[in-house]
């Protein structure tokens, strides 16, 4: 058993910091939202704190889901940051999507005040935070990872140091780069054979034992031809994600053409007031 900070009770933190819980860790919270984080501990038991420095006071591990870089900064090294509240020795593990460089200065900053740093961005959605199945893409140093592997697993199906810091991230891109892609090419099929006047739910149940099976396809393939588009994992995220994609390919040299295309269409989507729809609701532009 570790003792245990949890920074960050949004959609995936919350059910995240349950999992640590029942894995019979002592788990303290933080949320900027004091009202949510009382609603956890009443759920869960352990504790709240008032600042992200207080949660972290003691713990062997520090983790933390919350939104951009920004809040990333001010959960670490702002005001009552946990970096200043950690002992020697703990380790921070950051299960923000946030960009490689916030990655690599936050590691620096931690070494400089004793601690370890693991970017670790997780995937798998609402569902997979539930379920305690994500998929979870580190970066950092062996050695440090060695610490908070069996505590991720609580949480996680898949747990995979993929290099040093900023390697997560940078898998994290990666992953959302497959995504968008593939859901723009599954709403245009969708909206393909709805307009062809097919029965999607027995198109969907024959293809998808075929080469065109994905995740998608199999778990918002159906709600796509419902018009559901509320499962967890706004599109105003993947606005934010594909932009930091973006900007990692104008500083490495690679190209992203159809990412950028389909940037501009959740920035539609967003625009006209879609920005809580889940991915999956590319496909309102088509219809």
């Amino acid at each position: 058993m570790a003792k245990i900070a949890f920074l960050g009770l949004g959609v995936m933190g919350y059910p995240m910091a349950g999992h640590l819980k029942a894995g019979g860790h002592d788990v303290t919270v933080y949320n900027r939202s004091a009202e949510k984080a009382a609603a956890w501990v009443k759920q869960h038991g352990g504790k709240s704190a008032d600042t992200p420095a207080s949660a972290a006071k003691d713990a062997d591990i520090v983790f933390c889901c919350v939104g951009a870089d920004k809040d990333l900064y001010a959960v670490t090294t702002g005001e009552n940051g946990a970096f200043s509240g950690m002992k020697a020795g703990a380790v921070f593990v950051d299960n923000t999507t946030a960009s490689a460089d916030a990655a690599r200065s936050l590691e620096a900053a931690a070494r400089d005040h004793g601690l370890g740093f693991i970017d670790a961005p997780v995937s798998g959605g609402q569902a997979g935070a539930e379920g305690g199945k994500l998929t979870v893409m580190c970066g950092g140093d062996p050695a440090v990872f060695a610490k908070v592997e069996a505590a991720i697993s609580c949480y996680a199906a898949k747990v995979v140091l993929v290099g040093p810091s900023g390697a997560g991230q940078l898998t994290k891109m990666v992953n959302q780069i497959c995504i968008a892609g593939l859901v723009q090419a599954l709403s245009e099929a969708i909206n393909f054979g709805q307009r062809a006047n097919l029965d999607m739910d027995k198109v969907l149940d024959v293809i998808s034992g075929g080469a065109a099976q994905s995740w998608q396809m199999v778990n918002r393939g159906s709600t796509m031809t419902e018009n559901a588009f509320d499962f967890g994992f706004a599109l105003d995220w993947m606005i934010k994600d594909l932009g930091m994609c973006l900007q990692e390919a104008h500083a490495n040299g690679s190209s992203l053409p159809v990412t950028a295309l389909v940037a501009q269409y959740y920035a539609q989507l967003s625009d006209r007031g879609y920005g809580r729809n889940d991915t999956s609701a590319l496909i309102r532009l088509l219809r």
